[in-house]
């Protein structure tokens, strides 16, 4: 199970969190209420999976989260928001959020989240999923079979795996220069910036074929 680290300005709601990662079997770290102590408990702790709410006083979580890749920290970041506007959804994409789920009910949809980004791959609650989207290309969603060819949809799926280009290559018997030559040109023909998109786009369509 993973160790991870709670930023949460809300006593009891963290406490609630804390209640159901202990009872699912994970370690629960550090517990502190705002980004800056959160920042701090990163190198004391050295957590699995960092857990940041979106509003949070001295430093937000998107502060935070940029804080942490700026420091080439790329462990796993859920973020837990009330909402979000499309302005701070395209600033929490850029940073690399893993997950970003509501608040409402989220000890319940924390789990999987924890479990999906654990794994390598990303977890939106679904509305968030679509927008996110929106904001990072504008290929409709499910278009990318029409595309491209079985061997480009392989590596794209693998992509939304959370698989790195080498076990993309292993994978499917090639080297890791040819595989990041395909990657270029999926991301032309889709018309996407970069790999986050390529796996909004799969998990997209996966989740509507659901």
């Amino acid at each position: 199970m993973s160790r991870i680290l709670i930023a949460d300005d809300h006593a009891f709601f963290r406490g609630g969190l804390e209640a159901a990662l202990n009872a699912a079997g994970h370690e629960v770290v550090a517990s502190v209420e705002n980004g800056e102590e959160a920042l701090s408990a990163l190198g004391r702790t050295d957590p699995d999976v960092v857990i940041l709410d979106i509003r949070m006083p001295v430093k937000d979580g998107v502060c935070t989260l940029a804080a942490m890749r700026a420091a080439n920290d790329n462990r796993p970041v859920v973020i837990l928001a009330a909402e979000v506007e499309d302005r701070v959804l395209k600033e929490l994409m850029a940073a690399g959020a893993n997950a970003i789920i509501y608040k409402n009910g989220a000890e319940l949809r924390l789990l999987d989240a924890v479990r999906t980004v654990q794994d390598g791959a990303r977890f939106f609650d679904a509305d968030l999923l679509d927008r996110a989207f929106s904001q990072a290309s504008g290929v409709r969603a499910g278009s990318y079979r029409d595309s491209l060819n079985p061997r480009e949809i392989a590596i794209a799926e693998r992509v939304a795996q959370g698989k790195r280009n080498r076990e993309i290559a292993e994978d499917l018997g090639l080297t890791e220069a040819t595989v990041k030559i395909y990657l270029h040109g999926i991301y032309s023909r889709l018309n996407l910036a970069n790999r986050t998109a390529l796996a909004l786009l799969v998990q997209q369509d996966q989740q509507q074929a659901a």
